[in-house]
C-alpha cells in the first residue's frame, strides 16, 4: 500500500462502522404511538378462575392458543391449527358460544377442514352451567376495535386483491 492509504482505509471503516452502530442503535420515531396489546377479558376474577379450571380440566390448551390465564402458549405435545382463543368474544355472542358448546355435533355448527381427531369435540355432555360458564367466558375474550378493523382491512385485502373499504 502506498503511503496515506492505510489511513484512508482506516477512515473509510470507521465511517462505515459508526453508520452501522447508529442505524442499529437509532429507535425509529414512529407518528403513532404503540397502541399497546388488542386482547383483554371482560370476565370477573370469579369468572375467569372458573372458566381457567374447566379449560384445564378440558385440555383446551392442548389445541388452542390464548394469551390470558394459560399463558401465550399451547402444549408441547399437540400442534393442532385450532384458532387462538384470543379476541374470540368480539366475533361471536355469548348465545352462540353456549349453543356450539351444547351441540352434539360442533362442525354443524362451525364446518372444520381438519382431520376427525382434530376437530372440536362436543361438550353436550357437559352440565348446563358448565357450557354456560364457558360460552360466558368465551365472550368475555375481547380485541380492540382499532386491531378488529385491521386485521379485516388485512385479511379482505389479503384474500381479494382489492382495497378494503369498510
Amino acid at each position: 500500500m502506498r503511503k496515506g492509504e492505510k489511513g484512508i482505509l482506516l477512515v473509510m471503516a470507521v465511517v462505515v462502522v459508526a453508520g452501522i452502530a447508529y442505524k442499529s442503535l437509532s429507535v425509529p420515531e414512529s407518528a403513532e404511538p404503540d397502541k399497546g396489546i388488542p386482547y383483554y377479558s371482560s370476565a370477573s376474577p370469579e369468572l375467569e378462575k372458573q372458566a381457567s379450571t374447566l379449560m384445564r380440566e378440558l385440555n383446551c390448551r392442548d389445541c388452542h392458543k390464548y394469551h390470558g390465564a394459560f399463558g401465550g402458549v399451547t402444549s408441547l405435545v399437540q400442534n393442532v391449527p385450532a384458532p387462538p382463543l384470543d379476541g374470540i368474544g368480539s366475533l361471536r355472542p355469548e348465545q352462540w358460544f353456549f349453543e356450539y358448546f351444547s351441540s352434539e355435533n360442533p362442525q354443524s355448527i362451525l364446518p372444520s377442514r381438519l382431520k376427525k381427531e382434530f376437530q372440536m369435540p362436543s361438550y353436550a355432555q357437559l352440565s348446563e352451567q358448565e357450557r354456560r360458564l364457558l360460552a360466558s367466558y368465551m365472550a368475555s375474550l375481547k380485541v380492540e376495535d382499532w386491531y378488529l378493523q385491521e386485521t379485516k382491512k388485512m385479511e379482505y385485502e389479503k384474500l381479494t386483491g382489492k382495497t378494503y373499504e369498510p
